[in-house]
Protein backbone atom coordinates (compact mmCIF):
# COMPACT_ATOMS: atom_id res chain seq x y z
CA UNK A 1 0.00 0.00 0.00
CA UNK A 2 1.42 3.22 -0.93
CA UNK A 3 0.15 6.66 0.84
CA UNK A 4 1.60 9.77 -0.83
CA UNK A 5 0.47 12.92 1.06
CA UNK A 6 2.15 16.51 0.72
CA UNK A 7 5.88 16.63 1.11
CA UNK A 8 5.77 19.38 3.64
CA UNK A 9 3.17 17.17 5.85
CA UNK A 10 5.59 13.78 5.50
CA UNK A 11 8.50 15.95 6.42
CA UNK A 12 6.50 17.23 9.50
CA UNK A 13 5.22 13.57 10.59
CA UNK A 14 8.88 12.36 9.72
CA UNK A 15 10.78 14.85 11.99
CA UNK A 16 7.84 14.00 14.92
CA UNK A 17 8.57 10.28 14.43
CA UNK A 18 11.95 10.56 14.61
CA UNK A 19 11.42 12.67 18.53
CA UNK A 20 9.70 9.45 19.80
CA UNK A 21 11.67 7.49 22.09
CA UNK A 22 13.67 4.71 21.31
CA UNK A 23 11.53 1.96 22.65
CA UNK A 24 8.56 3.45 21.24
CA UNK A 25 10.24 3.60 17.75
CA UNK A 26 11.76 -0.29 17.53
CA UNK A 27 7.59 -1.10 18.72
CA UNK A 28 6.29 0.97 15.52
CA UNK A 29 9.54 -0.58 13.52
CA UNK A 30 8.07 -3.96 13.93
CA UNK A 31 11.28 -5.77 14.09
CA UNK A 32 13.76 -6.13 17.22
CA UNK A 33 16.99 -3.97 17.60
CA UNK A 34 18.80 -4.83 14.19
CA UNK A 35 22.34 -5.72 15.22
CA UNK A 36 24.65 -7.10 12.22
CA UNK A 37 28.16 -7.01 12.27
CA UNK A 38 28.39 -6.04 16.37
CA UNK A 39 26.81 -2.77 15.30
CA UNK A 40 23.45 -1.64 16.43
CA UNK A 41 20.98 0.33 14.00
CA UNK A 42 20.23 3.28 15.45
CA UNK A 43 16.23 3.00 16.43
CA UNK A 44 14.95 5.94 14.33
CA UNK A 45 16.84 4.90 11.58
CA UNK A 46 15.30 1.77 11.79
CA UNK A 47 12.11 3.10 12.09
CA UNK A 48 12.36 5.82 8.81
CA UNK A 49 13.47 2.74 7.26
CA UNK A 50 10.95 0.07 8.05
CA UNK A 51 8.06 3.32 6.80
CA UNK A 52 9.53 3.75 3.26
CA UNK A 53 7.54 1.06 1.67
CA UNK A 54 3.96 3.03 3.13
CA UNK A 55 5.84 6.42 1.75
CA UNK A 56 6.23 5.06 -1.60
CA UNK A 57 9.25 3.16 -1.64
CA UNK A 58 10.82 3.28 -5.30
CA UNK A 59 11.46 0.13 -7.15
CA UNK A 60 15.04 0.97 -9.30
CA UNK A 61 14.40 -1.44 -12.13
CA UNK A 62 15.54 -1.30 -15.85
CA UNK A 63 12.18 0.39 -16.15
CA UNK A 64 12.52 3.69 -13.92
CA UNK A 65 13.88 6.42 -16.36
CA UNK A 66 16.72 9.21 -14.99
CA UNK A 67 13.61 11.33 -14.94
CA UNK A 68 11.27 9.67 -12.54
CA UNK A 69 14.35 8.97 -10.47
CA UNK A 70 15.64 12.28 -10.36
CA UNK A 71 12.60 13.13 -8.87
CA UNK A 72 11.60 10.64 -6.50
CA UNK A 73 14.95 10.99 -4.95
CA UNK A 74 13.97 15.29 -5.09
CA UNK A 75 10.70 13.76 -2.92
CA UNK A 76 12.78 11.78 -0.63
CA UNK A 77 14.98 14.26 0.05
CA UNK A 78 12.48 16.70 0.69
CA UNK A 79 10.37 14.38 3.41
CA UNK A 80 13.94 13.37 5.19
CA UNK A 81 15.37 16.97 5.58
CA UNK A 82 12.53 18.01 7.56
CA UNK A 83 10.46 20.71 7.68
CA UNK A 84 12.70 23.51 8.78
CA UNK A 85 15.83 25.33 7.56
CA UNK A 86 18.92 25.21 9.34
CA UNK A 87 19.67 29.31 9.30
CA UNK A 88 22.64 30.72 8.02
CA UNK A 89 24.22 34.30 7.59
CA UNK A 90 22.95 34.25 3.16
CA UNK A 91 21.92 31.52 0.77
CA UNK A 92 23.35 33.07 -3.01
CA UNK A 93 22.21 31.13 -6.30
CA UNK A 94 24.79 31.68 -8.69
CA UNK A 95 26.48 30.20 -11.40
CA UNK A 96 29.63 28.84 -11.54
CA UNK A 97 31.99 28.13 -14.56
CA UNK A 98 28.46 27.66 -16.68
CA UNK A 99 27.40 25.29 -13.50
CA UNK A 100 23.63 26.16 -11.35
CA UNK A 101 25.69 26.45 -7.70
CA UNK A 102 24.52 27.42 -4.36
CA UNK A 103 26.64 29.86 -1.76
CA UNK A 104 26.01 29.32 1.70
CA UNK A 105 27.41 32.43 4.03
CA UNK A 106 28.49 31.60 7.46
CA UNK A 107 27.82 34.02 10.39
CA UNK A 108 31.50 33.11 11.37
CA UNK A 109 33.62 36.34 11.87
CA UNK A 110 36.73 36.78 9.66
CA UNK A 111 38.65 34.83 6.98
CA UNK A 112 36.83 31.43 6.45
CA UNK A 113 37.53 28.68 3.66
CA UNK A 114 35.08 27.89 1.29
CA UNK A 115 34.21 24.46 0.73
CA UNK A 116 33.76 23.31 -2.69
CA UNK A 117 30.52 20.45 -2.13
CA UNK A 118 29.60 18.15 -5.01
CA UNK A 119 26.31 16.25 -4.19
CA UNK A 120 26.07 12.14 -4.44
CA UNK A 121 23.00 10.34 -6.21
CA UNK A 122 25.81 8.24 -8.28
CA UNK A 123 26.30 10.50 -10.82
CA UNK A 124 22.54 10.08 -12.11
CA UNK A 125 20.41 12.00 -9.58
CA UNK A 126 20.92 14.63 -7.01
CA UNK A 127 21.04 18.37 -7.15
CA UNK A 128 21.33 21.63 -5.27
CA UNK A 129 17.60 21.17 -3.74
CA UNK A 130 18.44 17.29 -2.32
CA UNK A 131 21.35 18.61 -0.53
CA UNK A 132 20.58 22.07 0.78
CA UNK A 133 20.09 20.70 4.29
CA UNK A 134 23.45 19.13 4.89
CA UNK A 135 25.19 22.05 3.22
CA UNK A 136 23.59 24.33 5.62
CA UNK A 137 24.72 22.52 8.34
CA UNK A 138 28.25 21.83 7.19
CA UNK A 139 28.22 26.15 6.79
CA UNK A 140 26.36 26.37 10.02
CA UNK A 141 28.92 24.19 11.98
CA UNK A 142 31.89 24.20 10.16
CA UNK A 143 32.38 28.01 10.33
CA UNK A 144 32.84 27.72 6.17
CA UNK A 145 31.42 29.18 3.24
CA UNK A 146 29.52 26.62 1.26
CA UNK A 147 29.79 26.37 -2.58
CA UNK A 148 27.55 23.62 -3.75
CA UNK A 149 28.27 22.78 -7.10
CA UNK A 150 25.25 21.02 -9.69
CA UNK A 151 27.49 19.20 -11.89
CA UNK A 152 25.67 17.60 -15.41
CA UNK A 153 24.90 14.31 -14.62
CA UNK A 154 24.75 10.80 -16.68
CA UNK A 155 23.56 9.66 -18.78
CA UNK A 156 22.70 12.59 -20.86
CA UNK A 157 26.35 13.93 -19.96
CA UNK A 158 28.23 10.47 -19.94
CA UNK A 159 31.55 10.13 -18.53
CA UNK A 160 33.88 12.16 -17.86
CA UNK A 161 31.34 15.24 -18.08
CA UNK A 162 30.73 15.43 -14.62
CA UNK A 163 34.64 14.87 -13.68
CA UNK A 164 35.40 18.10 -15.85
CA UNK A 165 32.51 20.13 -14.52
CA UNK A 166 34.31 19.18 -11.05
CA UNK A 167 37.51 20.51 -12.36
CA UNK A 168 35.98 23.74 -13.46
CA UNK A 169 34.21 24.70 -10.70
CA UNK A 170 37.69 23.63 -8.53
CA UNK A 171 39.70 26.10 -10.51
CA UNK A 172 36.39 28.87 -10.92
CA UNK A 173 36.85 28.63 -6.71
CA UNK A 174 40.30 28.92 -6.67
CA UNK A 175 40.51 32.00 -8.68
CA UNK A 176 38.44 33.44 -6.26
CA UNK A 177 38.75 32.52 -2.67
CA UNK A 178 42.31 31.76 -0.37
CA UNK A 179 41.48 28.62 1.00
CA UNK A 180 39.28 26.26 -0.92
CA UNK A 181 38.28 22.82 1.11
CA UNK A 182 36.43 20.33 -1.65
CA UNK A 183 33.59 17.74 -0.11
CA UNK A 184 31.61 15.47 -1.26
CA UNK A 185 29.24 12.54 -0.56
CA UNK A 186 29.00 9.29 -2.19
CA UNK A 187 29.19 9.91 -6.25
CA UNK A 188 30.64 13.55 -5.31
CA UNK A 189 33.22 11.40 -2.83
CA UNK A 190 34.67 10.41 -5.56
CA UNK A 191 34.57 13.80 -7.40
CA UNK A 192 35.92 15.29 -4.23
CA UNK A 193 38.80 12.43 -3.76
CA UNK A 194 39.88 13.50 -7.44
CA UNK A 195 40.05 16.89 -6.88
CA UNK A 196 42.08 16.60 -3.64
CA UNK A 197 44.58 14.06 -5.76
CA UNK A 198 44.55 16.72 -8.83
CA UNK A 199 44.71 19.85 -7.18
CA UNK A 200 45.68 21.38 -3.70
CA UNK A 201 42.48 21.66 -1.53
CA UNK A 202 43.57 22.66 2.17
CA UNK A 203 41.11 19.28 3.18
CA UNK A 204 38.67 16.37 1.12
CA UNK A 205 35.72 15.99 3.19
CA UNK A 206 34.87 12.30 1.61
CA UNK A 207 31.59 11.27 2.99
CA UNK A 208 30.89 7.64 2.27
CA UNK A 209 32.50 7.95 -1.11
CA UNK A 210 32.59 5.78 -3.63
CA UNK A 211 36.22 5.47 -4.64
CA UNK A 212 36.76 1.78 -6.17
CA UNK A 213 34.62 0.19 -8.96
CA UNK A 214 36.85 -2.92 -9.09
CA UNK A 215 35.35 -5.14 -6.75
CA UNK A 216 33.07 -5.53 -3.99
CA UNK A 217 33.59 -5.85 -0.15
CA UNK A 218 32.12 -7.74 2.74
CA UNK A 219 29.57 -4.92 3.34
CA UNK A 220 28.19 -4.77 0.27
CA UNK A 221 26.90 -8.65 1.00
CA UNK A 222 26.12 -7.21 4.58
CA UNK A 223 24.02 -4.36 3.77
CA UNK A 224 22.99 -4.83 0.11
CA UNK A 225 19.22 -4.84 1.03
CA UNK A 226 17.17 -3.10 3.13
CA UNK A 227 19.24 -0.41 4.25
CA UNK A 228 18.15 2.54 1.70
CA UNK A 229 21.54 2.05 -0.74
CA UNK A 230 20.20 -1.65 -2.01
CA UNK A 231 22.30 -3.49 -4.85
CA UNK A 232 19.11 -2.94 -6.91
CA UNK A 233 19.68 0.90 -6.77
CA UNK A 234 23.78 0.50 -7.50
CA UNK A 235 23.15 -1.42 -9.98
CA UNK A 236 20.76 1.31 -11.78
CA UNK A 237 23.08 3.69 -11.07
CA UNK A 238 25.52 1.58 -12.80
CA UNK A 239 24.00 1.12 -15.79
CA UNK A 240 23.54 4.67 -16.60
CA UNK A 241 27.04 6.34 -15.70
CA UNK A 242 29.61 3.14 -16.44
CA UNK A 243 28.17 1.55 -20.18
CA UNK A 244 29.22 -1.30 -21.40
CA UNK A 245 33.10 -1.16 -22.43
CA UNK A 246 33.83 1.29 -19.24
CA UNK A 247 37.28 0.51 -17.30
CA UNK A 248 36.41 0.80 -13.74
CA UNK A 249 40.34 0.53 -12.67
CA UNK A 250 40.31 4.10 -14.64
CA UNK A 251 41.34 6.18 -11.61
CA UNK A 252 38.98 9.12 -12.37
CA UNK A 253 36.13 6.08 -11.44
CA UNK A 254 38.36 4.37 -8.99
CA UNK A 255 40.33 6.28 -6.76
CA UNK A 256 41.84 4.11 -4.79
CA UNK A 257 44.06 2.76 -7.42
CA UNK A 258 45.39 6.23 -8.55
CA UNK A 259 49.21 6.13 -8.90
CA UNK A 260 49.11 9.58 -7.24
CA UNK A 261 47.66 9.31 -4.02
CA UNK A 262 50.63 10.18 -1.66
CA UNK A 263 49.60 14.18 -3.37
CA UNK A 264 46.11 13.43 -1.92
CA UNK A 265 45.37 16.43 0.01
CA UNK A 266 45.01 15.83 4.13
CA UNK A 267 41.54 14.40 3.81
CA UNK A 268 38.38 13.29 6.52
CA UNK A 269 36.60 10.24 5.86
CA UNK A 270 33.39 9.94 7.22
CA UNK A 271 31.74 6.19 6.73
CA UNK A 272 28.68 4.78 8.17
CA UNK A 273 28.64 0.78 9.44
CA UNK A 274 24.83 -0.13 7.52
CA UNK A 275 26.48 1.43 4.22
CA UNK A 276 27.57 -1.27 1.52
CA UNK A 277 29.86 1.34 0.25
CA UNK A 278 31.70 1.30 4.51
CA UNK A 279 34.48 -0.94 3.84
CA UNK A 280 35.56 0.74 0.50
CA UNK A 281 35.77 4.08 2.03
CA UNK A 282 37.62 2.60 5.13
CA UNK A 283 40.15 0.97 2.48
CA UNK A 284 40.45 4.54 0.57
CA UNK A 285 41.20 5.93 4.09
CA UNK A 286 43.99 3.12 4.33
CA UNK A 287 45.28 3.41 1.01
CA UNK A 288 46.30 7.36 2.07
CA UNK A 289 47.56 6.58 5.16
CA UNK A 290 49.72 3.73 3.72
CA UNK A 291 50.76 6.87 1.14
CA UNK A 292 51.74 9.15 3.87
CA UNK A 293 48.69 11.39 3.64
CA UNK A 294 47.49 12.95 6.41
CA UNK A 295 44.12 11.30 7.52
CA UNK A 296 41.32 11.52 10.42
CA UNK A 297 38.70 8.56 9.40
CA UNK A 298 35.55 8.09 11.64
CA UNK A 299 32.68 5.50 11.23
CA UNK A 300 29.29 6.20 12.51
CA UNK A 301 28.12 2.57 13.81
CA UNK A 302 24.42 2.87 13.94
CA UNK A 303 23.86 5.13 10.46
CA UNK A 304 23.36 4.06 6.47
CA UNK A 305 24.12 5.74 3.71
CA UNK A 306 22.34 8.56 2.78
CA UNK A 307 22.39 9.87 6.56
CA UNK A 308 23.61 13.60 5.78
CA UNK A 309 20.06 13.97 4.03
CA UNK A 310 18.22 12.74 6.45
CA UNK A 311 18.45 15.32 9.32
CA UNK A 312 14.83 15.77 9.79
CA UNK A 313 13.31 12.37 10.19
CA UNK A 314 16.21 11.27 12.26
CA UNK A 315 18.09 13.05 14.90
CA UNK A 316 20.59 10.49 14.80
CA UNK A 317 21.41 11.55 11.51
CA UNK A 318 21.53 14.89 12.40
CA UNK A 319 24.12 14.87 15.40
CA UNK A 320 26.33 13.17 13.15
CA UNK A 321 26.75 15.35 10.92
CA UNK A 322 26.91 18.28 13.29
CA UNK A 323 29.89 15.78 14.41
CA UNK A 324 31.26 15.67 11.16
CA UNK A 325 30.94 19.58 10.77
CA UNK A 326 32.89 19.72 13.93
CA UNK A 327 35.38 17.29 12.95
CA UNK A 328 35.77 19.92 9.79
CA UNK A 329 35.96 22.85 11.79
CA UNK A 330 39.16 21.14 13.65
CA UNK A 331 41.33 19.97 10.98
CA UNK A 332 40.99 23.07 8.93
CA UNK A 333 41.69 25.36 12.51
CA UNK A 334 44.70 23.49 11.92
CA UNK A 335 45.79 23.80 7.99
Amino acid sequence: MRIRVDDRIEAAIAERLGRLPARVQRRLSGQPPIVIDGQRLEPDVQLMLALRPLLGEPSWDEHLTPERGRALTREEAATAAGPRKVPVAAVEDLTVAGLPARRYVSAEPGDKPTLLYLHGGGFVVGDLDTHDAPCRVLCRHAGVDVLSVEYRKAPEHPFPAYVEDARRAFEWAAERYERVAVGGDSAGGNLAATLAIEYDPVLALLIYPAVDATQERESRRLFGEGFFLTDELMQWYTGHFMPEGSDPADPLRSPILSPRLREHAPALVITAGFDPLRDEGEAYAQALRDAGVPVLAHRFRGLFHGFINSIGASPSSRAALVETAGMTRALLRAR
